[in-house]
């Protein structure tokens, strides 16, 4: 569960007053800066965001007659209010120190400006807050593009990544990925922190990629591209021989781009899932070899056509 402390300790900020208020939960990605209400108006207070103070609304606050300033100080600091942080180092009013103080409701202070700080506070809020899900594959950063290798157990996708690894990919999970959906089309995969960098080889036993191939050989997450989904071959199954039959896998709400790779003895996996990947990343550059080929095949059985009746 994500609470202000963890965004004090993240953000490096400094604790004001209410610390009995650390623990509450944050449940909104989104940032008030509460400029209405500083001028009174608390009819659709979003209560439940964290607040920032900047130079603006400070200056504001501080042109209000001085029986109006306490009251307004008191509406700010609601019970699930996760925190109110004053931006760019200023001084908070002493209004603003005895409702925190008072109400447990976390008083923050940071030197970073209010924009900077709203923009990274949302970014980490939007990821940490997004809609997840756990699937169970392997997770490798190969030429840039986040491969979801998925398939049976024991059908050699941990195998298959240590090969890819050994040929200077990088390793993000194996066994278990967790997914977030940052925003719409955009899943981010990352390992669980118990087996962060880990792999496990049937036979041999599980092994440190970090500690054996360097700090190279892994992240800790990847935005997730392409999935690979390996079965074993079945001979009475038609399999795609161009290339023009798209699949996807939807995860959430996002749907990627799904590979199906039948496996046989003398199938070179990690070769073939090293091509697939450059194959989409020459799609999403716009070339695409097998509409090429389709278009000229197409054009030749017509010049073909054509001869015929003539």
């Amino acid at each position: 569960m994500l609470t202000t402390k963890s965004i004090i300790d993240r953000f490096d900020l400094k604790l004001l007053v209410g610390e009995g208020g650390l623990t509450k939960p944050i449940k909104n990605a989104d940032i008030s800066r509460p400029g209405l209400e500083m001028a009174g108006y608390f009819s659709h207070y979003a209560s439940d965001r964290i607040q920032l103070l900047g130079t603006t609304e400070l200056s504001f606050f501080n042109l209000l007659p001085d029986e109006e300033r306490k009251g307004r100080m008191r509406k700010l600091c609601q019970p699930e209010t996760p925190a109110i942080i004053v931006t760019r180092g200023l001084e908070p009013p002493d209004e603003l120190l005895a409702a925190a103080k008072e109400l447990d409701t976390p008083l923050v202070s940071s030197d970073v400006p209010t924009t900077q700080l709203m923009s990274r506070l949302t970014t980490f809020l939007e990821h940490e807050l997004a809609r997840s899900t756990s699937l169970h594959g392997v997770l490798v950063d190969i030429y840039g593009i986040g491969v979801l290798i998925t398939g049976d157990s024991g059908i050699g996708k941990s195998e298959t990544a240590l090969e890819l690894v050994k040929r200077g990919h990088r390793l993000v999970a194996d066994d278990n990925v967790e997914i977030r959906e940052i925003t719409k089309d955009e899943l981010v995969g990352r390992p669980p922190e118990l087996i962060k960098h880990l792999l496990e080889i049937r036979g041999l036993g599980i092994i440190n990629v970090m500690t054996l191939f360097g700090a190279g050989s892994v992240l800790t997450e990847k935005r997730i591209r392409l999935n690979i989904n390996l079965e074993n071959w079945d001979k009475d199954k038609l399999y795609d021989r161009v290339g023009l039959h798209e699949e996807t896998l939807r995860i959430l709400d996002t749907e990627i781009t799904k590979k199906t790779i039948p496996v046989r003895p003398g199938r070179n996996l990690a070769v073939i899932i090293e091509v697939a990947a450059m194959n989409y990343r020459l799609n999403i550059m716009g070339i695409n070899t097998a509409e090429d080929f389709n278009e000229r095949l197409n054009a030749e059985i017509k010049r073909n056509s054509q001869k015929d009746e003539e």
